[in-house]
């Protein structure tokens, strides 16, 4: 099998109910503190880490109407163009939830439901 020298992860969302118990249970368990990215619906507290280092990052959300558990862990993949790949889950079976939509200097996102009714994210700079 030919292994693929990066890893196509680039950020994941956990969803919360409570945010301070939330933020409390992965400070404590990884020893971490968070970044504030949003004080709007969706509430976001981001882990620590780079948009461009090794690894992923992602953040804590809470959102009205969206509620943990349950899957509610959402991992976005890299990409150059997000919808090329959203185009390619359609293809294949899949369905949009969310398109290309920006999401300021941070870039672009869509969504899509996999083949399997799970939903993840494609993320791309252009």
């Amino acid at each position: 099998m030919k292994k693929n020298p990066k890893n196509p992860v680039g950020w994941f969302e956990i969803y919360v109910d409570d945010m301070k118990r939330a933020k409390k249970f992965y400070e404590t368990v990884f020893k971490c503190k968070f970044e504030k990215l949003s004080a709007s619906n969706p509430v976001m507290w981001m882990f620590p880490g780079s948009m461009t280092g090794g690894g992923s990052t992602g953040a804590l959300v809470k959102m009205k109407g969206f509620r943990a558990g349950g899957n509610s862990v959402l991992v976005y993949f890299r990409a150059a163009d997000c919808a090329v790949e959203t185009a390619r889950a359609v293809a294949a079976g899949g369905r949009v939830q969310k398109k290309k939509a920006s999401i300021g200097e941070w870039g672009f996102i869509s969504l899509v439901i996999d083949s399997e009714g799970n939903m993840i994210g494609i993320h791309s700079m252009k």
